[in-house]
């Protein structure tokens, strides 16, 4: 049957350790000599094992007591480590994270889950909208942290990673080759001018063949071999392929993907946040 160690005893174990004495160790953590000496006894007894050397004028720690006394303090910063998280005030409430449709996979629900481990009482509210609306939004302190993707980060951003654009189609499909070539973007899709930019200094025509806001209809109509489509390297969606187009499509500028914090709502949960985008955009 599991036995649990009294997490006070372990604690006046530390402390007298540390101190170097009951009396030390009894001021530190506000208790009286004999409450110390008690929960130290309480403790030996329990492990069936003797962790002070009270022969000498100082208390010293047995060989036992030495080993012990790593995974006495490693099991107190845990205990404190959930106290703080799951009770502290500053540790609930709000955080409005801000991500353009095309880059929330892979990284950002990794992110979360990791978040919400970490800050079980903290509400993270992802906001998917596109890069210029995210970046109006955060200006006028809707948002705390937002994620964008452009050609250069302005003051106060940070890029966690350049990756080239792609040119996307449906699986087999002959979209591609068409004559003018069909795009399908979102109407506030930052991506667009540039791409029809290295069309026109390729030669190659293009028309519009597919608009709306939604990110969804222009998948489907990308997997539906109805035109072509662009996105970030890694971030390709569901039923559609890489255009492996032999050079017969421009090859197509790289893309930032910046960070920024706001520095009026932030603090440290989103301080924290912010870190952990950081980190998975590092193995991204």
């Amino acid at each position: 049957m599991p036995r649990n160690l009294d997490m006070t005893a372990l604690r006046s174990f530390v402390a007298v350790a540390e101190a170097g004495g009951v009396t030390r160790a009894a001021g530190v953590l506000n208790l009286t000599q004999s409450a110390v000496s008690m929960q130290l006894k309480r403790l030996e007894e329990a492990l069936g094992l003797t962790l002070l050397d009270r022969t000498a004028r100082k208390i010293a720690l047995t060989a036992t007591g030495e080993q012990l006394l790593g995974y006495a303090r490693r099991m107190l910063d845990l205990n404190d480590e959930v106290y703080a998280r799951l009770t502290a005030q500053e540790f609930e409430g709000e955080v409005i994270l801000g991500v353009p449709h095309d880059i929330v996979y892979p990284a950002i629900p990794q992110v979360l889950q990791r978040f919400n481990t970490e800050y079980p009482r903290v509400k993270v509210q992802l906001l998917s909208s596109f890069t210029r609306r995210l970046k109006e939004q955060f200006a006028r302190g809707e948002v705390d942290v937002i994620l964008t993707t452009e050609d250069e980060a302005d003051a106060g951003g940070e890029t966690l990673t350049e990756l080239p654009l792609i040119w996307i189609g449906a699986p087999g499909g002959q979209a591609w080759k068409s004559r003018p070539l069909r795009l399908a973007y979102e109407n506030s899709c930052i991506f667009r001018g540039s791409v029809q930019s290295a069309l026109d200094r390729a030669g190659i025509p293009w028309e519009m063949a597919v608009e709306s806001n939604s990110t969804r209809t222009i998948e489907a109509s990308v997997s539906a071999d109805l035109a072509v489509h662009t996105v970030i390297e890694g971030s390709e969606p569901p039923y559609v392929e890489r255009i492996q187009h032999g050079g017969a499509l421009p090859e197509l500028p790289t893309k930032q993907i910046n960070l920024y914090v706001s520095d009026v709502t932030g603090g440290k949960v989103t301080d924290d946040l912010a870190a952990q985008i950081r980190q998975a955009y590092r193995t991204y």
